[in-house]
């Protein structure tokens, strides 16, 4: 199955208002840019958006903030080096946040992949971020059940894509996204470069072609800080 799709509007198309997004990218490493503002472009409100951070400066996350698509926005890091967009959205009632500590998150999108509705880590425990949670002891030591993160799209940012879907990532850019593509019911890809099955050493897959519904290349992708210092608005 050819899953190629030519152009941005015929990925963001399926991303319909009240979904749950999540959106694969550590800061700027990984970050679909191209699709983020596809999606801006369409202008979706109402969404839930699952990601590490909650945008810098004016672009990216930061600019479906400002376009006041997000509802919701599950991070681990709501203030980054310029969260600005956040910061009015938050202070202004316009965003709803649920912070979740790193690794939980990224156990929590992982075990939605994994069929796993819960699981127990010691991570919160006596804190703030686990009021309203059951906990457990296990020998001698609480833990907070959280559960699982499931979304209806996934967007992500891959270096290379055969045309069934396999995907390798870029070094650290690679972060949350394999997570994602198995959480999601629908996962979308941009790539640098497609190339035909078994290009691609099967050794060298992250994220098998099953867990990819399509994907688009972009060859030469934005990144998020180059265009931050640069100044960039979007739309």
């Amino acid at each position: 199955m050819d899953k190629r799709i030519n152009n941005l509007q015929e990925v963001v198309k399926h991303i319909q208002s009240g979904m749950t997004v999540m959106i694969g990218g550590f800061g700027g490493s990984g970050s679909p840019i191209e699709l983020i503002h596809g999606l801006i472009d369409q202008g979706t409100k109402g969404l839930t958006v699952i990601n590490n951070n909650a945008g810098n400066g004016h672009v990216g996350i930061a600019a479906m903030i400002e376009q006041g698509m997000i509802e919701k926005i599950i991070c681990s890091f709501p203030r980054s080096a310029d969260p600005v967009a956040f910061n009015n959205a938050y202070l202004s009632s316009q965003i709803e946040l649920e912070v979740v500590p790193q690794g939980t998150l990224a156990e929590r999108i992982r075990a939605a992949g994994a069929g796993i509705p819960a699981f127990y880590t010691p991570t919160s425990f006596g804190t703030d971020l686990a009021q309203g949670k059951p906990t457990e002891e296990f020998d001698g030591k609480m833990y907070v059940r959280e559960r699982w993160l499931k979304a209806d799209v996934a967007l992500i940012k891959a270096e290379m894509g055969d045309t069934v879907g396999n995907l390798t990532y870029r070094m650290a850019s690679r972060n949350f996204s394999p997570l994602m593509a198995m959480a999601a019911k629908k996962t979308y890809a941009q790539v640098r470069q497609i190339v035909s099955p078994g290009d691609i050493d099967p050794e060298h897959v992250i994220t098998p072609g099953i867990f990819v519904d399509g994907l688009i290349e972009i060859s030469r992708p934005h990144q998020e800080e180059t265009l931050n210092r640069e100044g960039a608005v979007y739309p």
